[in-house]
């Protein structure tokens, strides 16, 4: 093909593509992420003053609340519903503490079938496992930064 014909054929391939592609609904897409994710974080809050009025406070209180999201995140992906919310709220599904533990459940669930080792535990951080990584690293870089502050 000719440098004009290869154009040619790049501008029909892209009209076409635009045909069947469905539009964007960013708007939409925007308000279905705001409301789920700060659902979740709703939740987040009203089980941090409920355990706030049972009498915990401190680090206590913030660990258990985690703990119980985590829990509730790992819960919904074994039954097939986080998944559910995450293609109607997309991002906001993912950014509370939740996400993250839909994100290790996810392939320790789908790599079951090869066994534990190679399976669950070898799977189960290709997604997490750069967010830990860079997470502790931002955590060290930050760390020392306030220390010679």
């Amino acid at each position: 093909m000719t440098g004009k014909n290869a154009q040619n054929c790049n501008n029909n391939y892209l009209k076409y593509v635009r045909a069947l592609d469905p539009p964007t609904k960013h708007f939409k897409n925007c308000l279905a992420a705001f409301g789920v994710g700060g659902l979740i974080c709703t939740i987040g809050q009203f089980l941090r003053y409920m355990l706030e009025y049972a009498g915990l406070s401190g680090d206590e209180l913030a660990g258990t609340v985690s703990v119980i999201l985590i829990f509730f995140g790992c819960l919904l992906t074994g039954f097939g519903v986080y998944d559910r919310i995450g293609r109607h709220a997309g991002a906001g599904s993912i950014v509370p503490i939740t996400g993250f533990a839909n994100s290790v459940t996810s392939p320790a669930i789908e790599f079951r079938t090869e066994g534990y080792i190679y399976g669950t535990a070898a799977k189960m951080f290709n997604v997490a496992g750069a967010i830990i990584v860079y997470g502790v690293f931002s955590g060290v870089i930050v760390g020392i930064i306030y220390y010679f502050l």
